[in-house]
């Protein structure tokens, strides 16, 4: 509630607290359009070699309109004038507050308020005065009745591109990369020290999309093959030859580059089913999260989901995750011989308590809501390690974990990385539809999954 015009008296005042984090200096960054990176974490913004992540004054003063607008005069109020100096400075980690206080009633409603603004220190950050026009009605505001603000920040992605950074490059050949987009992706990678790239297909395309780019590939070796199937044939035969340590897929159908990978005669099987898992970066969650299989096993059976879930577990594990948490989803979280994924999902369970499967906590079934959301697995009375705290997630089927990882996508502003695994080498597995920065977390998640392999 406000405090109208005749109720208002000099020496009145009031305060707000608020705590600067990085998400502020983001939040106040993309609202404003300022996007100085001395105002910005993890940025040098005067090339001293240290990271400023300075509050911005303006951000500071807009605390002062919060205190306005909210308490005294509070809603309904008109900010006329200001006169401010800025005496300091805030970042990330430090307690503001923010105080106005009543020193002169004006005609007309006018009212002339002091302003000062410190740290937790007590140190004097903003000091001066404004002048607002006060409401002349009772107003009151919910702040319910706000939009809330999501950041899109994709932190996951960032720490595994530095991880993989770290690591030697990986060899890898790049099947068909004949587009620009295709060919981008590799060279991104390449520029960020994940993978070195061996080029395979047809020369004058890949040469073609390399101009397209305006990129110079004269220090690429580059592989002559004109037909796909061969390109993914001589793949193959450089990964059994040791010559390079992962595959990438460049432009050409999945199911032709797979089908060479899976060949009879010198293929690159192994005891597992081979996978896939999308790695995906949500905004929502503070952790990564595994969904699979999405590309490859339409309608897998229970021998099938069990090297699934370990393909998925073992890739949790060498991308940091040291407990995976695998819930095995379905449309009910109780048993019911009606719905087969409720029994696949309970017998998957009871094979990990068994040590059937290996490294990771496994539990279902369970529906969505409850396998990533405490609050509503608690509401179910749930009892389960698992439940509300899932990072990878087995889905009963081809289209249902498709359609899960793509919505994340395109409705959850969520970055995804593609991943193909059970063969003999990690599989870069990408779409064209990906984003650059999807195919860079592609590159770094499988050179780090290389390097945890290796022999």
């Amino acid at each position: 509630m406000n405090i109208v015009y005749n109720d208002i008296k000099v020496g009145m005042t009031a305060k707000a607290k608020t705590h600067c984090t990085p998400e502020s200096l983001y939040i106040f960054a993309r609202a404003s359009g300022n996007l100085n990176p001395l105002n910005l974490p993890n940025k040098d913004g005067d090339a001293d070699g240290e990271n400023e992540a300075i509050a911005p004054g303006i951000w500071l003063a807009s605390l002062v309109s919060a205190v306005v607008g909210n308490q005294l005069p509070g809603p309904g109020t008109r900010l006329v004038s200001q006169t401010l100096e800025f005496m300091g400075t805030a970042k990330p980690g430090d307690n503001i507050i923010a105080q106005v206080e009543v020193i002169e009633k004006q005609a007309n409603r006018h009212v002339l308020l002091s302003v000062h603004v410190s740290n937790q220190d007590k140190s004097l950050l903003v000091s001066g005065q404004i002048g607002v026009i006060a409401p002349a009605k009772p107003i009151s505001i919910d702040d319910r009745d706000v939009p809330e603000i999501s950041l899109s920040a994709h932190i996951h992605f960032d720490k595994l591109i530095i991880q993989a950074q770290a690591l030697p490059t990986v060899d890898t050949v790049v099947i068909c990369p004949e587009e620009p987009d295709a060919l981008n992706g590799a060279l991104l990678a390449r520029q960020r020290n994940l993978i070195a790239p061996v080029l395979v297909g047809d020369e004058v395309k890949i040469k073609a999309a390399a101009k397209t780019l305006n990129a110079d590939i004269s220090d690429l070796t580059i592989i002559h093959q004109q037909h796909a199937t061969d390109a993914a044939n001589l793949a193959v035969d450089m990964v059994l030859g040791n010559s390079v340590q992962a595959i990438m897929k460049g432009h050409l159908h999945t199911d032709v580059l797979l089908k060479s990978v899976v060949r009879k005669v010198n293929g690159l099987r192994t005891h597992r089913r081979l996978s896939h898992a999308f790695v995906l970066d949500v905004p929502a969650l503070d952790h990564l999260l595994i969904i699979t299989d999405a590309a490859i096993n339409i309608a897998p059976d229970l021998k099938a989901k069990v090297d699934i879930v370990q393909n998925a577990i073992d890739l949790a594990l060498s991308i940091g995750i040291s407990e995976p948490k695998v819930g095995v989803l379905s449309a009910v979280e109780t048993i019911n011989p009606a719905i087969p994924s409720t029994l696949d999902a309970a017998a998957l369970s009871k094979m990990a308590d068994r040590g059937q499967i290996k490294g990771g906590l496994v539990d279902g079934p369970l529906a969505m809501d409850n396998a990533i959301n405490m609050k509503a697995a608690q509401t179910k009375g749930l009892k389960s390690l698992v439940a509300g705290s899932a990072n990878i997630l087995l889905g009963p089927n081809l289209e249902s974990s498709n359609m899960l990882a793509k919505e994340l996508t395109y409705l959850g502003n969520t970055n995804s990385a593609g991943i193909v695994l059970g063969a003999r080498c990690p599989i870069i597995l990408t779409s064209r539809s990906d984003s650059d920065y999807s195919r860079l977390a592609s590159c770094a998640i499988a050179a780090i999954y290389a390097h945890s392999n290796r022999p």
